[in-house]
């Protein structure tokens, strides 16, 4: 966490976007609406310091601020916000902490996250559902563990798209032709990433802040639930 916080720490940070995972999915809302709401939160975590007891404010502040700024028809209700937060809070309190959010990132809400870059490099290289869908669920786990953040978005998709094709065994899992092309890295230079990528599927059953996500990628329309299946091998 940053140093600026005096009373909340990285697992009670854990325990806030396994819940917010839960609500994002609870209301059907955009894939990148949820990497708005996190960098939202650890952007307003990084300059202003909270009681633990505002924390849940935050979130559901900054997931009502990345549905204005991502949705076009599943902005949620305020009144729906008060009711997932089992009435913590009320109306007011989330329009006002939504006013100071903003007004403490002056009004700069623009962020690149790893999906972008997915979503660009996987369509350069034509990857099926099945596999997109893996690389989705590997990269959802780096919001959650807050050591991923050193990593720069393009680098974590890289690595998400190295390590899915270790899993299915592709004989090439980084084609230096192909993707140092459309990426601009070296199989070299992304090694490191997958492997604290690697190292995150298999210890996932361990940590307590990763249910929701183990839960939504359970759902047929994620195509599998990988993290039984891979937990135990070698893969880098």
């Amino acid at each position: 966490m940053s140093n600026m916080q005096t009373d909340i720490n990285e697992k009670m940070r854990g325990i806030l976007l396994d819940w917010l995972i839960d609500v994002h999915l609870k209301f059907k809302l955009l894939p990148e609406t949820l990497f708005i709401t996190v960098n939202v939160i650890d952007r307003y975590l990084s300059l202003v310091d909270i009681h633990r007891t505002k924390l849940q404010l935050v979130g559901v502040a900054a997931l009502f601020i990345a549905c204005k700024y991502e949705e076009v028809y599943s902005v949620p209700h305020i009144k729906d916000l008060v009711y997932v937060c089992d009435k913590a809070y009320t109306k007011e309190e989330i329009l006002s902490m939504e006013g100071q959010i903003i007004e403490k990132l002056d009004f700069n809400l623009i962020s690149v996250s790893p999906l972008r870059f997915l979503d660009y490099y996987t369509k350069q290289i034509k990857m099926d559902e099945k596999n997109y869908m893996l690389c989705r669920y590997l990269i959802e786990m780096t919001l959650i563990e807050l050591k991923m953040a050193k990593y720069k978005p393009s680098m974590i998709a890289c690595a998400s798209i190295y390590l899915v094709h270790k899993i299915r065994k592709n004989s090439q899992p980084w084609n230096e032709a192909q993707m140092q092309k459309n990426t601009l890295y070296c199989e070299q230079e992304i090694r490191p990433c997958a492997k604290d990528l690697c190292t995150l599927l298999q210890t996932i059953d361990k940590r307590s802040t990763f249910k929701s996500l183990q839960r939504k990628f359970s759902l047929s329309q994620y195509c599998e639930n990988p993290h039984n299946k891979y937990k135990n091998n070698s893969l880098l």
